[in-house]
């Protein structure tokens, strides 16, 4: 009997059949996910009122945790431990309007991103205080896809405060309803870069293309922490010029901002040829390797310490498109990031005045 083979027509349709099924399981695993989440948010509000009829005394909160566990776990099997029964009603408590919201309005936007979560994201969603941080997590899950061992990080590294701190209030605010937009070179740099993941110890003494390795062998953290649009091109990218060669340790595009993002490392403070390289790099790109549709080429130096002195008298205080940031082998308290981002923006307000008061100088003289 003469062997059948599939023809062209039969594998689109195969394709279109799977394509199909694919989304009905996604579609029934986000119900029971969505159900599920909404059920454990109704206990919680159980707990929390039966807590209020009038009981008092701390220890029945505790005994009433530790019954409904022992109950629910007999009835129900796994998943009703005493920490999790506890982390319902933290649920609750956190997210007291959440369902409110869904029977107010159900086209409610802050709603339609929350439906999307795991009950494991908002157990690490939990551990976020501050609401406008908490709000801004909730929007970045969604919009890049965080896994929870993902957001776990970001959260630990404390992206919203390293990038919150250097706007204002409203764009602090904006962030916590918006999420983390990407509109000009500056909003895809961060001072500081977090990593933590390359498990390099802070006072070893390393290389820089030991550096470099680390990173392409961490390369989809590295990119989790360079932030959205980021995808990776070349390392060690050789370009010529009148027969001599240079290497650029790593290029990336921004496919949000259209755009090559050339990287270069360094160990130690920065200093004045480091700049000049990086500006040349950045020339050689815009010359010979951007397209006429991509916008103009993006230079960040990444170091271990920036002598503020030589950012103020080079090129770094007027570029829009040569950046410097320090990097981080650890995560910093939120208390050591705060103070070092005061003090660079005291900086930057203070150079602000200086270049203000030579500009009016220089109108008076005209004058």
């Amino acid at each position: 009997m003469k062997k059948l083979v599939p023809s062209e027509s039969f594998n689109t349709l195969y394709k279109k059949i799977k394509t199909v099924l694919d989304e009905a399981r996604n579609k029934v695993y986000r119900a029971v996910n969505f159900t599920m989440v909404e059920s454990y948010w109704n206990i919680g509000h159980l707990i929390v009122e039966e807590e209020q009829k009038g009981k008092q005394r701390a220890e029945y909160g505790e005994y009433l945790i530790q019954n409904l566990s022992k109950d629910l776990t007999k009835q129900f099997g796994r998943g009703f431990d005493i920490a999790n029964v506890w982390n319902m009603r933290q649920f609750y408590l956190t997210y007291s309007k959440l369902y409110a919201v869904r029977r107010e309005s159900k086209t409610s936007k802050l709603y339609a991103v929350r439906s999307q979560l795991s009950w494991t994201h908002f157990r690490i969603l939990m551990r976020v205080e501050n609401e406008t941080a908490r709000n801004f997590y909730e929007l970045e899950t969604v919009k890049n896809n965080w896994s929870t061992r993902q957001l776990d990080r970001q959260i630990d590294s404390l992206l919203f405060e390293r990038i919150s701190l250097s706007k204002d209030k409203k764009g602090v605010l904006k962030l916590a309803q918006k999420g983390h937009i990407i509109e000009k070179p500056e909003d895809a740099v961060k001072d500081p870069y977090v990593l933590e993941f390359l498990g390099i110890p802070e006072k070893h003494q390393f290389k820089e293309t030991q550096l470099e390795q680390a990173l392409i062998e961490h390369l989809q953290e590295f990119i989790l922490e360079l932030g959205k649009g980021f995808t990776f091109v070349a390392r060690q990218k050789r370009i010529t010029v009148e027969n001599e060669h240079f290497y650029i340790d790593l290029v990336f595009y921004n496919y949000i901002l259209k755009c090559f993002i050339i990287i270069d490392l360094k160990v130690g403070k920065l200093k004045h040829q480091d700049i000049g390289q990086m500006d040349f790099y950045v020339r050689y790109f815009e010359k010979e390797v951007k397209q006429q549709d991509d916008n103009p080429t993006i230079g960040l130096i990444l170091c271990s310490d920036k002598n503020q002195t030589m950012v103020k008298y080079s090129l770094l205080s007027e570029s829009k498109r040569i950046f410097a940031s320090k990097y981080k082998l650890y995560l910093p308290t939120e208390k050591e990031l705060k103070a070092e981002i005061e003090r660079e923006k005291n900086i930057l307000q203070i150079e602000s005045k200086l270049k203000e008061k030579k500009k009016l100088r220089m109108k008076n003289l005209k004058n």
